[in-house]
C-alpha cells in the first residue's frame, strides 16, 4: 500500500491532537468540581490514571488516655543564695608565711588555712610575760612586809601610819599585777592570729593574697571566701494569689516540695522543700519572696546560680490525663475504632510535665493524636504511626541537617573525617573534591591521598 505524503498525515495528527487535549480539560475540570483526587490504578498492564478513590488516610501519631497523679505546679524564677559566706581576713598585719589550703577545697569550722610570721607577737608576749614576774615578785615582798608590821603593830611596836602605807602599796602591786597579766593575754590573743582558721564550714573560693604578701585586717578582699553550700537556699518570687494557700499549709506543717530545674528546663537539678515566706508583699510587682532549702550533698547548685522553680501546692489523685501536645483550643481528636477521628471538647485543668488533666468524653486507653491534628477534619480517616519510627525518622533529618552539604554524598569515612575538621578547613577540602571532580570530567569525587580509597567511590 503506498504511503500517504506528509502534508496528507498533518491535519489528521493535529486532530488526534485536539481531541486528547479536550477530553484532558473535562477530566480536569470534573476532578476539580467533584473535590476528588485522580488515583492511581494498577493492573496488568502497570499504573494508569483515571481511576476514582476515596480520600487517602492521614498518618499520625497517638497518645494513650490514662490515670494518673498530678501535682499542682506554681512555675517561678529564682537564685540560688548560699546559706552563709565569710570573709576570711587576717585580724592581725604581718607576712603570709604558709597557705594550708587548696582553691575549691571543703573546710570545716576551726581548719587551719593560713600562718602568718609570728615572731615579733612572740616576743612581745615574753615582754609582757617578764613584766608580769617583776611586779608579781614585788607584790610577794610587799605582802611580807606587810605580815611584819600588823605583828609589830599587834605589840604596840610600830606607828599604824606605818602599816596602813604599806596595805596600800600591796594594792598598788595587786593592781600592776592585774594589768600585766592583761598584757600578757593580749599578746597571746595577737600570737594566736597568727594562725588564720576557718570562721565556718564550707566551700573555698580563689585565693586572694600569696606567700609572702603583707596581710593587714584593712584588706578589703581578705585572703579567701568561703561559702556554705551544704545546705543552700534558692529565693524566688511567688504571686500574690498563692500566699494564702501557701501560708495555710506551712501553718499547718504540711511540706510543700520544691523543684529546681537548669535554664532549659530539660534536666532536674535539686528537690527541696519550702521553709517560708516574707513577711510583705511587694506592691510594684505584686509578688512575696519565697526561700526554699536544698540539702545540695553533691555541690551541683553554686551561690548566684539561675534556676527554674517548680513549687507543688497540691497533688489530684488519679486524675484523668491526655498528652498536652493533643489538646489544641480545649479540642482533642480521638481516634476510632473504625480509623476514622471525632473532635471531643475538653475542660482542661493543671499541667504536669507533658500530661494535662482534662475532664470529658474520655475513658482510659483512649488514642488521642498528638502529631498531625492541622490536617486532620471530623471523620477524617488516619493511619497511626508507631511512636519508635517517629523517633528515628526525626533522629535522621536531624543527623542528615548537621552534616555539611557538600558531604551528605560521600562516603562515612570522609564524612566522618569531615567532622573533625574546622570550617575553613572543612571548605578547602570540601572545593578541592570538586575540582578534582571537574577535572574528571563530572564524575564522582577523587579522595586525596589521606582518605580511604573507598572514598572514591
Amino acid at each position: 500500500m503506498p504511503r500517504r505524503p506528509l502534508s496528507h498525515r498533518r491535519p489528521a495528527v493535529a486532530a488526534v491532537l485536539v481531541a486528547l487535549a479536550v477530553a484532558g480539560g473535562a477530566w480536569w475540570w470534573t476532578q476539580r468540581q467533584g473535590g476528588g483526587e485522580p488515583a492511581v490504578a494498577r493492573g496488568p498492564g502497570g499504573p494508569r490514571m483515571g481511576t476514582m478513590a476515596g480520600p487517602q488516610a492521614q498518618p499520625v501519631s497517638v497518645g494513650v488516655v490514662d490515670r494518673r497523679d498530678m501535682r499542682v505546679l506554681v512555675n517561678a524564677i529564682g537564685t540560688l543564695n548560699a546559706r552563709a559566706t565569710a570573709v576570711v581576713r587576717a585580724k592581725v598585719a604581718g607576712e603570709l608565711q604558709k597557705l594550708h589550703f587548696k582553691e575549691g577545697d571543703e573546710v570545716r569550722a576551726g581548719q587551719l588555712l593560713a600562718q602568718i610570721d609570728p615572731r615579733s607577737y612572740q616576743a612581745t608576749l615574753s615582754q609582757a610575760q617578764g613584766t608580769l614576774q617583776r611586779d608579781q615578785a614585788l607584790l610577794r615582798n610587799a605582802q611580807l612586809d606587810l605580815q611584819r608590821y600588823e605583828a609589830l603593830k599587834a605589840q604596840d611596836s610600830i606607828a599604824s601610819q606605818q602599816v596602813d602605807t604599806q596595805a596600800a602599796l600591796v594594792r598598788q602591786y595587786q593592781g600592776t599585777v592585774a594589768a600585766d597579766q592583761a598584757q600578757v593575754d593580749m599578746a597571746q590573743l595577737q600570737l594566736g592570729y597568727t594562725r588564720i582558721t576557718a570562721p565556718i564550714s564550707g566551700r573555698l573560693g580563689l585565693r586572694q593574697a600569696d606567700l609572702g604578701n603583707v596581710v593587714n585586717p584593712s584588706d578589703a578582699n581578705g585572703i579567701v571566701t568561703i561559702t556554705q553550700i551544704k545546705p543552700i537556699d534558692a529565693v524566688f518570687s511567688l504571686p500574690e494569689a498563692h500566699v494564702d494557700a501557701i501560708a495555710r499549709r506551712l501553718a499547718g506543717g504540711r511540706a510543700l516540695p520544691v523543684e529546681l530545674w537548669d535554664r532549659e528546663q530539660k534536666n532536674l537539678l535539686a528537690q527541696g522543700r519550702l521553709n517560708a515566706l516574707d513577711n510583705a508583699i511587694d506592691a510594684t510587682t505584686g509578688t512575696v519572696k519565697a526561700k526554699a532549702a536544698f540539702d545540695n550533698a553533691e555541690g551541683r547548685l553554686f551561690p548566684n546560680q539561675f534556676v527554674n522553680v517548680r513549687l507543688q501546692l497540691d497533688l489530684l489523685e488519679q486524675a484523668l490525663t491526655v498528652p498536652g501536645a493533643a489538646v489544641q483550643n480545649n479540642y482533642v481528636y480521638l481516634v476510632q475504632g473504625d480509623g476514622t477521628v471525632t473532635q471531643r471538647r475538653l475542660a482542661v485543668g493543671v499541667a504536669d510535665g507533658d500530661r494535662v488533666s482534662v475532664r470529658g468524653e474520655l475513658q482510659p486507653g483512649d488514642q488521642v493524636v498528638t502529631d498531625g491534628i492541622d490536617r486532620l477534619r471530623e471523620g477524617a480517616k488516619v493511619t497511626v504511626i508507631a511512636a519508635d519510627k517517629v523517633q528515628k525518622v526525626d533522629q535522621a533529618v536531624s543527623d542528615a541537617a548537621g552534616r555539611p552539604r557538600g558531604a551528605r554524598n560521600l562516603p562515612p569515612e570522609v564524612r566522618a573525617k569531615l567532622a573533625t575538621m574546622a570550617p575553613e578547613e572543612r571548605r578547602a577540602y570540601l572545593e578541592k573534591l570538586r575540582a578534582e571532580r571537574a577535572g574528571q570530567g563530572g564524575g564522582a569525587p577523587a579522595a586525596p591521598a589521606s582518605a580511604p580509597a573507598s572514598a572514591t567511590r
